[in-house]
């Protein structure tokens, strides 16, 4: 009698055969689709792709568990995820002085030293920095917060690990430096 991890890997195999594109091939694609949901991409897989129900199932759950493992090749191939660039960025604030408090409050992390001086709030596309640097002109990247929010003189938007780059860790470590 198989097993059931022999059962899946025939399963994965009639799949490849009846659809034409290997597990790995189907993985990119849904890792570059932005689906995350596991309804989602079963929809979009039916859809585009003419999958069985049971068949974008398991291709499903086959994705989702592969972008869960750091060590797999699926996984190099992830783009950096909003979350990965908040954390980048919450990284950064390590490196500016062990007097860093993170207080996590609903919806983003204040950074405060002596005062509040920085905050982290991720959204669906980017996460936004609110600096206080009142000396600084605004320009480029680093905006007037405005309107966003007053408890700040600027926000930087990061959408990508790029974006966390030196000219950001400066304003940072202005923004602390001011703070203390």
């Amino acid at each position: 009698m198989p097993t059931v991890e022999e059962g899946i890997q025939s399963q994965l195999r009639n799949i490849e055969r009846t659809y034409g594109r290997t597990i790995d091939e189907l993985v990119v694609i849904i890792t570059k689709s932005g689906l995350t949901k596991h309804n989602e991409v079963v929809a979009m897989l039916k859809q585009r792709y003419g999958m069985a129900y049971g068949a974008a199932h398991r291709v499903s759950l086959v994705a989702r568990g592969r972008l869960a493992a750091p060590e797999s090749k699926a996984a190099h191939e992830r783009p950096p995820t909003i979350d990965d660039v908040f954390n980048q960025l919450l990284a950064m604030t390590t490196s500016l002085g062990e007097d860093v408090e993170r207080a996590p409050k609903k919806g983003y992390v204040s950074l405060r030293r002596r005062k509040q001086f920085a905050m982290l709030q991720p959204g669906a596309k980017v996460v936004n920095l609110g600096l206080i640097l009142p000396q600084r002109p605004a320009g480029g990247r680093l905006e007037t917060a405005g309107k966003w929010n007053a408890l700040f003189t600027h926000r930087v938007r990061v959408a990508t690990a790029a974006e966390v780059d030196d000219e950001l860790a400066s304003w940072l470590r202005a923004a602390y430096d001011a703070a203390g």
